[in-house]
């Protein structure tokens, strides 16, 4: 139960860097050119982002919640399966990462009506981001990595309702 109650708090944790940042981001860079982190390369540039990743679905805030909630009850399903054992650690870390990045996310929507982005790599122009979607981003390659290097396929028999040996998984 301990271990239950720290992944939570983790949670909160990462949940407070990520509106922190947008806070600050609010108070510095709004209605401003931004700031040159390295000239050309690298700016904190302010942007509103009423979509998804890359501003697709524009204005569909509704829809964002709803898959934001829907997502949040099966991964937190899934996460009461991981056996609590240290192989299972990177998955914990994966849960909240994704679960920081996409209340912080939720936040923004729910409270302002878009998401603050701020983190501009010019050169390459790629789209503007925030502290939440390095989290989502950061735990899509680390379960991208587990899944195909680290764990074996019985390792996630978890996941299913029933494991190899016919024995039902549920807590």
């Amino acid at each position: 139960m301990k271990k239950q109650i720290r992944i939570y708090i983790y949670i909160i944790g990462l949940i407070l860097i990520d509106q922190l940042s947008k806070v600050w981001a609010l108070s510095a860079l709004r209605g401003t050119e931004g700031i040159a982190v390295i000239p050309n390369v690298f700016e904190l540039s302010y942007l509103e982002n009423r979509g998804a990743a890359f501003g697709i679905l524009q204005d569909h805030q509704i829809f964002f919640v709803l898959i934001t909630v829907a997502s949040a009850v099966i991964l937190t399903w899934i996460y009461r399966r991981i056996p609590q054992t240290k192989k299972y650690i990177p998955l914990r870390i994966s849960y909240a990462l994704i679960m920081a990045g996409a209340f912080g996310n939720l936040i923004d929507r729910v409270f302002r009506g878009y998401v603050v982005d701020f983190f501009y790599f010019k050169w390459i122009d790629f789209p503007v981001f925030n502290v939440a979607d390095i989290y989502v981003t950061v735990t899509m390659i680390l379960l991208l990595i587990l899944i195909l290097f680290f764990y074996k396929e019985e390792d996630l028999d978890f996941l299913n309702r029933k494991g190899k040996h016919g024995r039902d998984n549920r807590n």
